[in-house]
């Protein structure tokens, strides 16, 4: 069972990623071909298992990282065709920079980062509950 306020705090992360896929669906959704097996966007719960893009964010404990414990963002696309890396690598930054502008409006007061973790990117920083 997991506390309440980490519920909370993940939701509100959760709604940061929706925004960011649903703007990334709208600028390049129809670039690539979906797999096969995914659902067109929109047409499921949760944004990320539908249309081209899959966001999200992991925690880890951060054990070996410079940065400590946060979220690795998680940044794929749902379709068989060849995704150049150079275009992975813009669609990543493009999250990466999108996150740097929600993070604040989502969590005001908490100096939360994104900075490059190894070969990922992390979100870092104040992620206490506050008081319990």
């Amino acid at each position: 069972m997991r506390h309440h306020k980490a519920e909370a705090w993940e939701q509100r992360l959760r709604a940061v990623f929706d925004r960011i896929d649903a703007e990334l669906e709208a600028r390049y959704g129809d670039r690539y071909p979906l797999h096969p097996a995914r659902p067109e966007h929109g047409t499921t719960a949760n944004p990320a298992h539908s249309g081209l893009f899959r966001l999200g964010g992991a925690f880890t404990a951060g054990f070996g990282s410079a940065h400590g414990p946060g979220y690795v963002v998680q940044v794929g696309m749902a379709t068989l065709s060849h995704v150049p890396p150079e275009v992975q690598k813009q669609m990543e930054e493009q999250v990466v920079s999108r996150l740097r502008e929600e993070l604040p409006r989502a969590f005001p007061g908490r100096a939360l980062h994104v900075s490059r973790d190894g070969h990922t990117f992390k979100i870092h920083g104040d992620l206490s509950l506050g008081v319990a």
